[in-house]
């Protein structure tokens, strides 16, 4: 079991290292980004619904929401990030900092968190329990912000 999990990594890597080679560093940023505003976006319907009480909760539309967020969380973004894609590159095309790339076990460490937590929300979300979702949301926007605030440029 453990030689096919690591083939499975293995695999993995090998395709997100071929995706990777395969895009400009404009489109990198550009398909990132379009995760990050999507998942923005789905932060946004479990805010409105179970944090601020704008909308009346739906647990189906939480829980699709917060899968949702889940399944960019572990769909391999890593792979959209190269030394080519930071504002000393592209400019205002990205707000990516260069000290990304210095400082790549602490970036790595922020992502697993984010994952870990977004994993938290979906998990939570399919269970219903409003104060559990509450909890995990504010953890995935916490995981959010520590990037934010290391790596991401005004």
């Amino acid at each position: 079991m453990k030689a096919l999990m690591t083939g499975a990594v293995a695999a993995v890597l090998l395709a997100s290292t071929a995706s990777q080679a395969q895009m400009k560093p404009e489109e990198m940023v550009e398909t990132r980004q379009a995760g990050y505003q999507f998942m923005s976006w789905n932060m946004g319907k479990i805010k409105a619904q179970v944090v601020d009480g704008k909308e009346p909760y739906d647990q189906a539309k939480v829980a699709a929401a917060a899968n949702a967020i889940a399944a960019i969380a572990n769909s391999g973004m890593g792979s959209l990030y190269s030394p080519d894609t930071t504002t000393e590159q592209l400019g205002k095309a990205t707000r990516l900092k260069p000290e990304f790339f210095q400082n790549l076990d602490e970036a790595g460490q922020i992502g697993r968190k984010f994952t870990a937590a977004a994993n938290q929300l979906a998990k939570v979300a399919a269970e219903g329990d409003q104060a559990a979702i509450k909890k995990a949301f504010g953890d995935v926007g916490g995981s959010c912000k520590s990037c934010h605030d290391k790596f991401r440029a005004d």
